[in-house]
């Protein structure tokens, strides 16, 4: 049994949840007969509340909808008449096809930080995440339980109360330390001229939870929405149920039980022996065997076996491959669209081109771009940058959503120690979070002879984890970009600032690297400062509007 902490609703609530989820009391459920924008906003305010998706439903959004004609549906029950409309057309037009237009909203709550990254896996699907930089973890919930994933086997081994017992001391910490590091942050940042108290403690409160995320473990609860087709969905449950970890493999048949209330046709092939079973087993053997081959190669490389992890850290970016020729290919990339040109005629021509003249034809293809968002064209796909990443797993969490790119990262040990903000030490708080931090890694030590894959749940957020990310130039801008901008959390504003560097300096690329214009270079004292007065402003302009 997936171990759930069941929210309580009054009848009258259970009457009106299920008209539009598939299920009033589970952890996974799909969200039906609403608009699409409603879904959209739902899934938006779910990413900074700490509420359940229904109960935020409930709060938040059912007094703005009309619902009274809606007072005969439930969503509860299988649709029956729609599976055998996409029976027929499956018959007619092949199953592929229409199963990657047929898109389902599912909500995934009380999911691990562990888990959380399995979900998002898949490119072609949409996720918003509960944030911690606006979500607290230091109260309990109605269970009197810290919000952390309780796996059944180990709580029903000799290690049961241990575990337990650890991570309720994590949590204490981490609540112990949140008022005290707010409190201190008031008096380093005082309110600024023109800023209401509210914007002031809101931003403050942003900070304190981006100092303290790292001590959460990632055993820690989070809730994902998700949005992806058919296709998607089935992609994604035969990887979990092949899944080392139980927690996937568990969430996997609950997601699909929800899913097939939806679009039951889409996934028929999941449960078929031949079909989905044989690519089930097919991603578990290959994973089985090459553990098997590497254990016979390199047993000291494996992890889990008590050693440090292997190979030269020289910082926490290298760029380990890129093509020298990258700028010429890319200019010969943006010819060949609109010439007659072929791609090898093209490459000879730009090879021959002045500086001036390179520098003329990127300037008229990127153009002026006013904002981050007005990204130049496909030819920026043509060259590829691989960049090996050891970051806290915190910021990982972040890095690791950006999907059109490749990322694989390894197993999260604490091998590869923790990082301190500068906020904590500033504060004077160093002493309390290194104990706790040390905490986690005995808890993993105790935990990994007998439970190598669950061990992971224990290492707390601010632990280094090692990923290599594999993406164009295209992409890179976008990424660089995005986490370099000055709202953004310090550790993943450090990763992309240090990977704009090796663009411009490692590989030498410096035109591609003139070209991304909205990097952000400095840093910010209260990061959520000037979004929270943007947010002001809004509602103030919101409430004059309907006065």
């Amino acid at each position: 049994m997936f171990p759930y902490v069941e929210e309580r609703f009054s009848e009258e609530e259970v009457a009106i949840l299920q008209r539009y989820f598939t299920n009033v009391y589970g952890p996974v459920f799909a969200l039906v007969n609403l608009p699409e924008v409603v879904k959209g906003a739902l899934f938006a305010r779910y990413s900074r509340s700490a509420k359940s998706l229904r109960r935020l439903f409930l709060d938040e959004f059912v007094c703005d909808l009309e619902i009274s004609g809606d007072a005969t549906l439930d969503a509860t029950v299988g649709m029956k008449r729609a599976e055998e409309l996409y029976e027929r057309v499956f018959f007619e037009y092949g199953d592929d096809s229409v199963a990657q237009v047929g898109g389902v909203h599912l909500a995934c709550e009380q999911a691990s930080n562990l888990l959380t990254k399995v979900l998002e896996w898949g490119r072609l699907m949409a996720y918003l995440e509960q944030s911690t930089r606006y979500i607290g973890y230091d109260t309990r919930m109605g269970t009197g339980h810290y919000r952390y994933h309780r796996p059944t086997a180990v709580l029903e081994s000799p290690l049961g109360a241990r575990y337990v017992g650890d991570m309720d001391r994590m949590f204490d910490t981490y609540g112990e330390l949140m008022p005290r590091l707010q409190s201190w942050l008031i008096t380093r940042f005082p309110r600024q001229a023109g800023d209401s108290d509210f914007v002031h403690r809101q931003a403050v409160r942003a900070k304190a939870l981006d100092g303290l995320r790292g001590l959460l473990p990632a055993a820690s609860l989070s809730n994902v929405g998700i949005y992806g087709s058919g296709q998607s969905y089935e992609s994604l449950l035969l990887k979990m149920r092949s899944h080392p970890l139980e927690e996937a493999r568990s969430y996997a048949e609950l997601m699909l039980t929800e899913l097939r209330k939806v679009i039951p046709s889409f996934l028929q092939r999941v449960d078929v022996a031949d079909r989905g079973g044989e690519w089930s087993a097919y991603f578990a053997d290959t994973r089985t065997q090459t553990e098997r081959v590497l254990k016979r190669l390199w047993p000291d490389a494996m992890p889990g076996e008590g050693t440090e992890r292997l190979g030269v850290e020289t910082g926490e970016v290298r760029l380990v491959d890129f093509d020298p020729e990258g700028e010429d290919k890319l200019l010969a990339a943006i010819c060949f669209a609109q010439s007659t040109m072929s791609e090898d005629e093209a490459l000879r021509r730009v090879r021959a081109l002045s500086a001036d003249e390179r520098r003329s034809l990127l300037h008229a293809y990127v153009g002026d771009r006013k904002n981050r968002r007005h990204r130049p064209g496909r030819a920026f796909e043509r060259i590829d940058y691989r960049f090996e990443i050891t970051v806290d797993y915190g910021a990982f969490r972040d890095l690791q959503r950006h999907r059109m790119l490749t990322v694989e990262w390894q197993q999260l040990t604490p091998e590869l120690g923790y990082t301190i903000p500068d906020l904590v030490l500033e504060a004077g708080e160093e002493a309390a979070y290194v104990e706790s931090l040390e905490r986690s890694r005995a808890l993993y030590d105790a935990m990994v002879p007998e439970f190598p894959v669950e061990a992971g749940y224990g290492v707390a957020l601010a632990h280094r984890v090692r990923c290599v990310m594999q993406m164009n130039a295209r992409e890179a801008m976008h990424l660089i970009e995005l986490r370099s901008g000055t709202q953004g959390h310090p550790s993943y504003r450090r990763i992309a600032q240090q990977m704009y560097r090796a663009i411009a300096e490692e590989a030498g690329h410096h035109a591609i690297a003139d070209a991304m214009v909205h990097v952000e270079h400095g840093w910010s004292d209260l990061e959520r400062l000037e979004g929270e007065r943007r947010a002001e402003s809004r509602r103030a302009l919101r409430a004059q509007q309907n006065s």
